[in-house]
């Protein structure tokens, strides 16, 4: 492995180090029931993370080695965002009326049975996994936030310490965690020479293990307790609660544009390092890029630690940031004299664009708690997971358009569309801090009401 790759690695890893190091002690008194709830947590987030972690480096690879071309591998991942775009919400709405424990359960199974299809070379089999894949990812991203959140207030908790849990998950389970499982994934893969289905049945067993926690150790909690809640009131008060809301309309806009470029983003890093199949090490690649988000996740532990700048303020820094960022690819293609010799290792174009993607995964380590943070702050506990998933409906619109018309444009095109959603994001986000302070006109409990009022749907 080149030089260049452990200089890049090792300068991360030793600014992570001098941030924790020099970070003061937690300051907040806790009680030792909230510390046991939180590691609890923590260490099955960390597990549910390490099986979504192992197999991102893997995903496009594996395609690749059973000898589909770039069309067909497009058309897999937008099985996986269109399942999760078509059953996100209905699962999440489930969630909230079936209980968010049975939600996390089944997030297990999903993701276990996904990580299975993977070892047939057959591509219905793999596009079925996929589709679960998909279902699994909306239950990661809504489900445990929403038991989170729901069983801290449920237990009588502060508000103020679910900042310390969002921080710590985002710390290991997007960063610590997925630097062990991108070198893992990177060892078993490479080292050990077990072929790239080996992280995807690693995956399975930490899954396994968390699930086992869950069953015997979490307590189930709902959304709204109302009896007569069913799936399409649940769809009708989340709509009426983001229409009637700007702060969570513009709140569901900032996310999809962001996740929407970091989930292209994924797609495409693996071809944009390598455009003439150059040798590069996956799995350490995708090691430096998490932890490059965990020197983001310290940074956002100290700035939602203070109570200057806000959350809403500072995220629009961090967003242009990260569309200037994504701009690198289609600067290294005019200032850089593109390689035209197949393999070998790493371009120079390549190793600049290396650094770009590292400061934008930086920007997702800073991203995830401070989102999370607000989603806490202005979605209505009562449907939670239903709002959340209703968000990443343009998330996966967006992204399947993208990966659809993959062979129609060159990568740079498709790093250029990311850049100016982020833009977008950002201009959202000075509106939503502009707006923040605001009252809302009408509070969760009287949009219940008056939906209860209104005459049913004609469908």
């Amino acid at each position: 492995m080149e030089m260049f790759y452990y200089l890049v690695f090792g300068g991360l890893g030793a600014v992570v180090a001098a941030l924790e190091l020099s970070k003061n002690k937690d300051r907040v008194n806790t009680s030792p029931a909230f510390s046991s709830f939180k590691n609890n947590y923590l260490l099955v987030y960390s597990l549910m993370m390490a099986g979504d972690w192992l197999q991102g480096p893997y995903v496009y690879y594996l395609y690749s080695q059973y000898g589909f071309g770039k069309g067909e591998i497009g058309q897999l991942f937008i099985a996986g965002f269109g399942s999760s775009m078509l059953f996100g919400t209905i699962v999440g709405s489930l969630a909230d009326k079936q209980g968010r424990k049975r939600a996390c359960v089944t997030y297990c199974i999903t993701y276990i049975l996904s990580c299975i299809t993977k070892h047939s070379p057959q591509y219905k089999v793999l596009m079925v996994g996929r589709i679960l894949g998909g279902i699994a990812t909306s239950l990661l991203f809504s489900a445990f936030e929403s038991w989170l959140v729901a069983e801290h207030n449920k237990r009588g908790f502060e508000q103020q310490w679910l900042s310390i849990t969002f921080s710590k998950a985002i710390f290991l389970g997007n960063g610590l965690v997925a630097i062990v499982a991108g070198l893992f994934g990177n060892l078993l893969v490479d080292s050990l020479a077990l072929g790239p289905v080996a992280p995807f049945d690693a995956a399975s067993c930490f899954l396994a293990i968390g699930m086992a926690i869950i069953l015997s150790s979490w307590t189930e909690n709902y959304g709204d307790p109302s009896e007569s809640k069913d799936l399409l009131t649940q769809f009708r008060g989340a709509a009426v609660a983001i229409a009637s809301d700007e702060k969570i309309a513009l709140l569901g806009a900032i996310q999809s544009l962001f996740e929407g470029s970091m989930y292209t983003f994924v797609f495409l890093w693996t071809p944009a390092l390598s455009p003439n199949e150059e040798d590069i090490p996956h799995g350490f690649i995708f090691a430096t890029f998490m932890l490059a988000s965990m020197l983001g996740s310290s940074l956002a532990s100290r700035l939602m630690a203070q109570s200057s700048p806000r959350v809403e303020s500072y995220m629009q820094i961090v967003f242009t940031i990260s569309a200037a960022s994504l701009l690198l690819p289609i600067l290294t293609t005019f200032l850089v004299v593109p390689s035209k010799v197949k393999g070998g290792s790493i371009s120079f174009s390549g190793c600049i664009q290396l650094l770009g993607f590292c400061a934008f995964e930086a920007c997702v380590g800073i991203f995830w708690p401070s989102i999370m943070k607000m989603r806490s702050q202005y979605i209505p506990e009562e449907a939670r997971s239903t709002i959340m998933n209703f968000f990443r409906i343009p998330l996966n619109i967006f992204v399947c358009i993208v990966l659809y018309n993959v062979n129609a444009f060159p990568i740079t095109v498709m790093f250029g569309m990311c850049s100016i959603f982020l833009l977008v994001a950002c201009i959202l986000q000075r509106r939503l801090m502009v707006i923040a302070e605001k009252p809302k006109t009408e509070d969760w409990s009287s949009l219940k009401e008056r939906d209860t009022e209104a005459e049913p749907l004609n469908i």
